[in-house]
Parts: C-alpha cells; sequence; structure tokens
C-alpha cells in the first residue's frame, strides 16, 4: 500500500490537532556534516540530503519537534567526551532556534506547546539519547536538565553501567537498573524529565517500570510482535506503559517495522563485510576500493523494496489494541535513519499518517490523541507537574 492522498478532511484534523514528534536526529547531521538547518533539502539520507529543516517542519503541521542530542557509543570511551557531545548539541539546537523567533520557541514546559499552537509556532524541545551523556553523574543529569533537556533516554545501542541496551553493543551491559540507575530514574522524576525506554534492555524496561513514580515514554519505539527486533517493545511491555499512564511513540524506521527489510539489509551488510575482509586480506586499502564498495552497499541497498506504508499503520494499530489509544504517540527517528516507508520521505509526510488513521476507523477525536494529545497529558504531568488526566488531550 502506497501512501494514500490527505483529504480535505485529514488535512482539517491535522491542522486542528496538537502533533509532537518525540525524536528526531537532525541536531548529528548540523554537527557532523554541517547541514543547513534553515534551507530546504531533498529528502533522502545522504550528507547533502536530510528528513527536517525549518521549510518543511513548517509545511509538516507539526506543533511541537523533540531535537535530539545524541551521542554515539564512541564518545564513553573517553572520560567527559560524552557530556561534551550532549552539550555541543544541545548549543546547537539552541543556536537554531535563536535564528527563527518568529517561527521556533525553545520549550520545556506543556504549557509552551499549547501558546505555540495559539501563535502558530512551533515548540522546539531538547531531548538527549544515551545514558552515558551524564557520565554516571546525578549532577551532570541536572546539568543537562539546566540546559533545558526535558528527557533521557537511558542507553543507546551500548549499554552503560548503571543500566543495560537493548543491543549491547561493543560488549556492553545488557542487564538491569543497578542502585545507581534506579536513583537516575528517581532524580529524572523529581526534576520533571521524561524517561525514556526506547533502547533499553528488557530487564532494565521492567525495572524502570518498577520504579518510576511519574509515567514513563518510549521516544521512538515499534511493536515487537509485528516485526521481532530487540528494539521495539513486547506486548508485555505495552501494557506495562499503558498501566504506567506513559506513551509508546512509534518509530518510522523500516529496519524496525519490517521483518523482511530487516532480513534484507543484514544480507547487503553481510556481502559488504565480507567484501571489505577479501579486500584488507589482500592488503587492499585504496580509496577506490573504499568507493567501489561503498558504491556495491548503496546499489544493493536501493534493490531492497520499501517498507509498505501500511505497515507502519498496523505498528500504531497494534499498540492502539495492546496498550489502548491513551498511550500511543509519534516518534519519528527522522533524519537518525536510512530507511522509511512509501510515503513518508521526510516530515512533510506526517499528514499522510493522519490520513491513514482515519482510513483505519480511528475517529478524529482519537487521531488527536495519537497525533500529540496523548503526549501532552504526559508532559503536562512530568514537564509541569500538573495532575496526569484519565485520557488524551482533545
Amino acid at each position: 500500500m502506497s501512501a494514500p492522498i490527505v483529504s480535505t478532511r485529514a488535512q482539517r484534523v491535522h491542522q486542528e490537532a496538537i502533533v509532537i514528534d518525540m525524536h528526531n536526529d537532525m541536531p548529528s547531521k548540523m554537527v557532523a556534516d554541517g547541514y543547513d538547518p534553515d534551507a530546504r533539502h531533498t529528502a533522502g539520507a545522504r550528507v547533502d540530503q536530510g528528513h527536517t529543516d525549518l521549510p518543511r517542519l513548517i509545511e509538516s503541521g507539526v506543533t511541537a519537534q523533540f531535537l535530539v542530542a545524541w551521542v554515539d557509543a564512541p564518545y564513553a570511551d573517553t572520560p567527559d567526551a560524552s557530556f561534551a557531545r550532549a552539550t555541543l548539541l544541545i548549543d546547537a539546537i539552541h543556536a537554531f532556534v535563536r535564528r527563527h523567533p518568529e517561527q521556533l520557541d525553545l520549550a520545556t514546559t506543556a504549557a509552551q506547546v499549547r501558546r505555540a499552537k495559539h501563535d502558530g509556532r512551533i515548540a522546539v524541545f531538547v531531548g538527549v539519547e544515551g545514558g552515558h551523556a551524564i557520565e554516571s553523574s546525578l549532577d551532570r543529569l541536572r546539568d543537562l536538565y539546566a540546559r533545558g533537556a526535558r528527557y533521557l533516554t537511558l542507553t543507546w545501542n551500548n549499554g552503560v553501567e548503571w543500566a543495560g541496551s537493548s543491543l549491547g553493543e561493543r560488549d556492553t551491559y545488557t542487564g538491569g537498573l543497578t542502585a545507581f540507575g534506579r536513583d537516575v530514574v528517581r532524580e529524572m522524576n523529581r526534576l520533571g524529565m521524561l524517561v525514556d525506554v526506547s533502547h533499553v534492555s528488557d530487564a532494565a524496561f521492567f525495572d524502570v517500570i518498577d520504579c518510576s513514580a511519574a509515567p514513563v515514554i518510549a521516544s521512538h519505539s515499534s511493536a515487537r510482535a509485528i516485526s521481532d527486533s530487540p528494539r521495539n517493545l513486547t506486548d508485555e511491555q505495552l501494557r506495562a506503559i499503558a498501566r504506567n499512564g506513559g506513551v509508546v511513540n512509534v518509530n518510522f524506521y523500516s529496519r524496525f517495522l519490517d521483518s523482511d527489510y530487516r532480513r534484507r539489509i543484514e544480507e547487503v551488510d553481510a556481502t559488504v563485510s565480507a567484501a571489505a575482509g577479501h579486500a584488507s586480506a589482500r592488503g587492499d586499502g585504496s580509496a577506490e576500493t573504499v568507493e567501489r564498495i561503498a558504491a556495491m552497499r548503496e546499489e544493493l541497498v536501493a534493490a531492497i523494496p520499501a517498507t509498505s506504508f501500511s505497515v507502519l499503520l498496523d505498528h500504531f494499530d497494534h499498540v492502539v489494541h495492546v496498550a489502548g489509544v491513551d498511550h500511543v504517540g509519534l516518534g519519528s527517528d527522522f533524519d537518525g535513519i536510512t530507511a522509511l516507508p512509501e510515503g513518508i520521505e521526510d516530515v512533510t509526510g506526517l499528514p499522510r499518517i493522519t490520513q491513514g488513521l482515519l482510513d483505519r476507523g480511528h475517529s478524529e477525536s482519537d487521531v488527536r490523541k495519537i497525533l500529540g494529545g496523548n503526549m501532552l497529558r504526559v508532559m503536562t504531568h512530568v514537564l509541569d507537574g500538573e495532575a496526569l488526566a484519565i485520557d488524551g488531550e482533545r
């Protein structure tokens, strides 16, 4: 199924809704690749392309966008490097917002989301991805909060010494929360900072649920029952987040959505790895060989069929069915991923999700919950310290 044409009805629902996307990695492109977020780019994952920029954010109809300070795993190898990387990315987010005071507002509260909607602006929030950013220090956690960070993803693909990762890359920890890990969660609760369980191990997930006094979020995770990736959430985990009052924000990455795509991309990676290994065994590390192998990978990846738009909707439907419609949201992972479903080439594709949900029979009020009302409810409780409502923001 290709993405549907957006009807007048869907356009109205989308325009009326508060739309919140919980995970966008554009800051990493800004800092690492010199990506200009102020100018319009073509959609894509190359260095000179992107899924997000100011013109397209405005066109997307998004009300609030979490821009993420992602700290890659190797920074954990050097003392202070992880925290420094996070602050560098946060500074880049602040600078982006400061350049556009008429269109953007650097936000830390749910009240600012409502004001942005009223004023026709976009509320930009900061999230930090990778618990190694705090360098095992509650003081550094507080410093990130003071710099505007309003969620912390407790791990990335690499575990930290106090919280296990679902993948445990680089032979890192995959267990549950340690005593210090529980202290981190409690301090985030005290500060009014969203606890993000995307990327954590199953053991760490349930430890977070056990010790968090506030609703938690998965900023960008999909349903493991549909696609059996350890980055996705099991039905038991979906129900646990619902009982906790939190929200699962569905990730758009084809590798997490689509088991067939993941199998094919893993086959490509194995082929490319073998080619690189043969070249290394021959002592051939020339620039020409590196370029040839890179071109081979690009050609093989391009031959993989795109994930159907319907598969993305299947994940939304599954989370609604298992966790309930009050516990589902958007967690695109734009600019942090290399493959998207048909029709969702960039942020301007968000209205097609509105259309697709309506086509699946979801009511307009439920679609507004999914688009952002549910997250606004949780943000109002956690960030603004107000009583938790029973159902999603209308």
